[in-house]
This record gives C-alpha cells, sequence and structure tokens, in this order.
C-alpha cells in the first residue's frame, strides 16, 4: 500500500533526493519548499505528487500548507522535517538576528509542521514523524553553537513529544543525526557571522574558510542518507534516534564512551543529594 510523504526543504539536497526515491517506489509525495509550488521531479503526476509553498517561519503558511496536502491526498502518513540550514560563526560574532532566524527556522517552524501533521496522524491512527537534526544535536561542533543548539533542543523535544502521545494513536518518531554530506548545508546554504562583526578575540577561528574546506569532500552520499530516511519511514517500529554517515557513527560511539566515564566519575557526588542521604549513609 503506498503511503503518503510530506517533506520539508525539497529544492535540494536530502530532501530533494528523498522525494525521488519516494516518487520512484510507488508513493505519494507533497513537496514543500519556498517556491514549492515549482518544483518537478521525473516520476511525479498529477495523482502522486503536489508541490506546495511553504515557509516554516509563518504558522499561518504552516497550517495552510498541511490542508492543501491533507485534501489533496485525503492523509499524511510520514512528515520529514528536512527544512532548515546552518549558521556558522564563532558566537560573540553572531548578532541576535542571526541566532533568532536560525531557532525561527530550525526549531520554531519545526514545532509548528510537527503541530500540524500531529493532529491529522492522530485522526486517521497513525504516522510517522522524522527530525533531521545532526550530529551536533548531541556533540558540540567549534564554530556551530546556535546550529547545535537548535538541534539540541529538536532532540529534546522530540524525546519527550514522543512520551506523550498515546501509544493506541500509532504515530512514532525518528530522530536521524547525520554527519557531513555532500549537499549544499556547507557551501550555498550556509550563513555566517557578518565580516564587520567579527570579535577580534577570535583571530584564531574562520568559519567561513572552515566550511568551504569541508565542502564537497564529506563522507556522506546524499541520495545514500535519504535512501536511509525513506527506508527508516517504512519500518514498524523506527527507533527514537540513529546516526548517519561513519563519521558520526565514530562521534556518537566517542560520545558515549566519554558520557558513561563522567557519569561514573560524578557518581558519589550526584548521589550525595538525595533528602534522606545522611539515614543511608548510616545505615
Amino acid at each position: 500500500m503506498s503511503k503518503v510523504f510530506f517533506i520539508t526543504g525539497c529544492s535540494s539536497g536530502f530532501g530533494n533526493e528523498y522525494v525521488q526515491i519516494a516518487l520512484e517506489a510507488g508513493h505519494k509525495v507533497a513537496a514543500a519548499g519556498r517556491s514549492g509550488s515549482k518544483l518537478s521531479f521525473s516520476s511525479a503526476t498529477k495523482d502522486n505528487f503536489l508541490g506546495v509553498d511553504l515557509d516554516v517561519t509563518s504558522a499561518s503558511s504552516v497550517h495552510a500548507a498541511f490542508e492543501q496536502a491533507h485534501k489533496h491526498f485525503g492523509r499524511i502518513d510520514v512528515l520529514c522535517n528536512n527544512a532548515g540550514y546552518g549558521l556558522a560563526g564563532e558566537f560573540e560574532s553572531l548578532t541576535e538576528a542571526q541566532y533568532r532566524k536560525q531557532f525561527d527556522v530550525n526549531v520554531f517552524g519545526l514545532f509548528e509542521c510537527t503541530r500540524a501533521a500531529l493532529a491529522i496522524m492522530r485522526e486517521q491512527g497513525g504516522g510517522v514523524i522524522q527530525q533531521i537534526t545532526s550530529i551536533g544535536g548531541q556533540i558540540g561542533v567549534p564554530l556551530y553553537s546556535t546550529y547545535c543548539a537548535s538541534k539540541w533542543a529538536v532532540e529534546g523535544f522530540t524525546e519527550t513529544l514522543s512520551k506523550e502521545v498515546k501509544p493506541e494513536w500509532g504515530i512514532k518518531f525518528t530522530c536521524i543525526e547525520p554527519g557531513g554530506f555532500r549537499t549544499e548545508w556547507a557551501g550555498g546554504n550556509m550563513i555566517f557571522n557578518k565580516p564587520e562583526n567579527k570579535c577580534k578575540a577570535y583571530d584564531h577561528l574562520d568559519a567561513e574558510a572552515n566550511a568551504k574546506k569541508r565542502h564537497g569532500t564529506q563522507v556522506g552520499d546524499p541520495r545514500r542518507g535519504a535512501q536511509a530516511m525513506f527506508d527508516l519511514a517504512l519500518q514498524a517500529e523506527p527507533p527514537l534516534r540513529i546516526v548517519l554517515g561513519s563519521d558520526a557513527f565514530a562521534a556518537i560511539e566517542g560520545k558515549l564512551k566519554t558520557y558513561g566515564e563522567n557519569v561514573e566519575k560524578g557518581k558519589k557526588i550526584s548521589l550525595s543529594t538525595d533528602v534522606d542521604e545522611d539515614k543511608k549513609v548510616k545505615a
């Protein structure tokens, strides 16, 4: 049975590849983006494809887009919250407007899309919500403080939400945490701190040069990454979290090791703060 996918951020990268994969596999897709109605795909027909204009920073735009897709296809089985971008620069060189916009798109826009999908999925008896976060949603990466913060926020939001919904609603959640992939994330889609706002204390760091050096050399293949996202959407019990890419896998293994060591190192202090701790010691 074919499923209906609602995918955001479809103009390039993961989103664009994901749409193609879903259509080629015989599913239906609502492809959303700022100019979503202008998108075209070789496998698209009037029956299996709908391009939807979507500005995730506008709640009215979000709900209009979901209403349009739901009316067209009659249901939405999978939401992939892929829209987002990277903001690079040492924190003290970023403007308030820059980091507020980062959260407007990566966090609050995702919140609105998730809210719209939840109402539909709850009524139809289930669905899958995929949040495309990042290995930066688990590990702090220099020069990407606000980007990582936005992804950590989505991770915490999604884990909590997964515990709020009733099991009988049949709604599943997955945070997908890619490492470096050869998309335009570190290229044309990257936003940098403004040179005129550069904090001189950070003359040892150059966000733009760092991104350009990485761009096009990442280990991840966007098509393979999108295929993994598609495969996860079809699983009966998808994982709450999964990393994509050998670099992300190595990074999370290292994080788990050091995290475990730190937890054990602080165990005595951690267990010393309970109200009845003195009674336990005397006993």
